[in-house]
Order: structure tokens, then sequence, then C-alpha cells
């Protein structure tokens, strides 16, 4: 179901509210592809416990701050789904991890044990001389049929050859590039659809009140709470601290694998969304036929300073998010190398 193009409201209040509603929907979502990978892999490793509790934190003084600054019910109820979300996470973490506050570079752990694995199948002194005997008689019963030059010694390829899989694994990754932007466009039309039914039900049942409710609603954008400040301050320095404890995890891994990059990007198009959604304000003067000299710029002015925890909160994250993607594409060739000894080492198997 698509709106009809006649009734989408393209104001700068319209802009506002149909970005506000693009970033809700991806943060109603954000924590949906985490939870799948970690339930698919069995394991939380490549995620920082300390940047899940900070990122908590920085939720449940969101939620203080939207309480005290006074916005929408509708952005308290969503500040405590998100509160819950993080609760679900951070829960699903300690059940595979065990109850513990610290991080461990688990990354370069399974890596030893993985050339630990290989190791010991390629080297084993104490069976060399039994190794080198039982070839010696192996050779004497070899079929006479490979000594032909007509019939090849060697054998087919494997799958896991990497002939026979590079092409396999580019189409993955095409594929797996089309699926993410798939679901951002999906969340997306999911949010515009939202607003535009919000909207259309707000204009049946409201109606119009004229410049008087225009005036209060501004009115109410621009007041200036403390503690409001506060806690939307004590928010931003949260969410950007949280990401710092991720960055070093992967850092001291040198991977990034068990991250769900779809997680980081529905994070970066909220993030951008709620920005773009603020800074879309149309200031309205107290004489709606006419504004005096800088009291348009005043209004703005005014409207930002009062936002400015918030935009400062999501900026700021949105630049560290970036920063994880670039070592999602540093560490992405070395993260296949893994797999890769991991898959042969269990192909191999007890011996």
């Amino acid at each position: 179901m698509i709106p009809p193009v006649q009734d989408l409201d393209l104001s700068v209040e319209g802009i506002s509210g149909i970005l506000g509603s693009i970033s809700i929907a991806c943060w109603i979502v954000v924590f949906s592809p985490q939870v799948l990978e970690n339930w698919r892999r069995g394991s939380a490793d490549g995620l920082s416990l300390l940047f899940l509790i900070a990122w908590l934190a920085g939720d449940f003084a969101n939620v203080i701050g939207c309480v005290f600054q006074g916005v929408l019910p509708t952005m308290i109820i969503l500040a405590v789904y998100y509160t819950i979300a993080d609760v679900i996470l951070l829960g699903q973490c300690f059940y595979y991890r065990g109850f513990t506050w610290s991080d461990k570079a688990l990354g370069s752990e399974n890596q030893a044990d993985v050339e630990t694995e290989a190791s010991t199948l390629l080297h084993r002194p104490e069976h060399d001389r039994r190794l080198s005997r039982s070839s010696f008689i192996s050779s004497q019963n070899v079929d006479g049929t490979h000594l032909s030059p007509v019939t090849p010694l060697l054998d087919d390829p494997k799958p896991l050859d990497i002939p026979a899989s590079g092409n396999f694994k580019s189409t993955s990754v095409i594929k797996a590039i089309f699926l993410n932007i798939l679901s951002i466009v999906v969340v997306c039309i999911a949010g515009v659809l939202g607003w535009w039914l919000s909207n259309k039900f707000a204009n049946k049942y409201n109606g119009k009140d004229g410049g008087r409710h225009i005036q209060e609603d501004q009115e109410s954008k621009l007041a200036f709470s403390v503690w409001g400040q506060i806690f939307g301050y004590i928010c931003a320095i949260l969410y950007l601290g949280s990401r710092i404890p991720q960055l070093l995890l992967n850092y001291r891994r040198k991977s990034t694998e068990g991250i769900a990059i779809l997680f980081f990007l529905f994070a970066c198009v909220g993030n951008l969304t709620y920005v773009l959604s603020i800074a879309a304000f149309s200031p309205k003067c107290r004489h709606l036929r006419h504004c005096r000299e800088g009291e348009a710029a005043a209004i703005y002015g005014r409207y930002i300073l009062v936002n400015l925890s918030w935009i400062l909160g999501s900026l700021g994250t949105l630049l560290l998010d970036l920063a994880i993607f670039v070592q999602f594409f540093r560490y992405r060739g070395r993260d296949k190398s893994l797999e890769e000894e991991t898959a042969i080492v269990d192909d191999a198997g007890p011996t």
C-alpha cells in the first residue's frame, strides 16, 4: 500500500514528520538483526557488553529526559520500548556468555584454537616414522592406471577449493548487499506509510484549530526544562561512549565476526533521519502574516538549542558507527579466511 501522492504533505512540517517516522521505524527493528545473528551462531562473542550496558544507560537517561522535557507521550512510550529492547539483547548476551561484565578478545582465542588444530593435523613428529613407513607401503599398492600419462593423478576439485568457491563467494556478497538494501528500503517505506496513516487520521478527527493551535504547538517545542537538558546531555555522553568499547573490541580481535551489519545500518539511518527531522523546522512568528527582523532566526536558534543534546548524541554516534563500518570492510578478508580455516579443520575431523 503506497500513500497517494496528492495526500503527501511536502511542507517543512510534513518532511519533518516523514523523516521522524522513518527514524522511529528504524529504531523499532534495529535490534532484530543482531538478535537473529546471535541465535543463528549460538553465540554473542562479537558484541561488547560494555557497549550494550552504556547504550542501555543512555536509553534510560533518554526516558527521564523525555519526561522532564515534556515531549509527546508517543515518544516516551518509544523510549521505554528502546530500553526494553536493550534489556532483551543484553539478556541474550548473558545467556550465551554467562554473567560477566568484561570484554575479551574471543576472536583471537578462536583463531589460536584453529591454528593449533591445523598445526596438529599438519605436524605430528611422533608419527613421522610410522607415516613414512605407511606411505611407502601404500605406494606399493597404487593403481597402475595412475601411471599412465592419459589418466591425471589429481583428484576432482572439491567445493572448498578456491577456484570452485570463488564464484559462490562473490554471489553471496552481492546477495547480502541486496538483502541489506532491500531491508532498509522496506523499513523506510513502512515509516512513510505509518506517517501517512497517522497524519490522515489526525486531520480527520482533530480538524483545524487555526493559528492559536500552531502557536501553542511551537511554544511547547521551545519550552526549556533544566532537568530535561541535564539528562539529555547525559544521554548524549552515554551514547557517544557506548561505541568506544565496541571499536576497541573489534580492534583487539582484528575481526567483526558475530556482528550483524544491518544492526548498525539501521542505527545509522535512524540517527540521520532523526537529526534531519529536527532540523526541518519552520519558525512561526508571533504575527503569522509577517515576521519582524531577526524574529524567525531567533526562534529557530532557540529550537536548536533546546534539542542540541539529542542532535549531538545522534550525530556523534553516526560518525562512530561509520568507524565501525570501516572495521567491517578492513577485517572482512580476515574473517573469511578464519571461516575457511575453521571449515577445513572441521572437515578433517579427528584422526
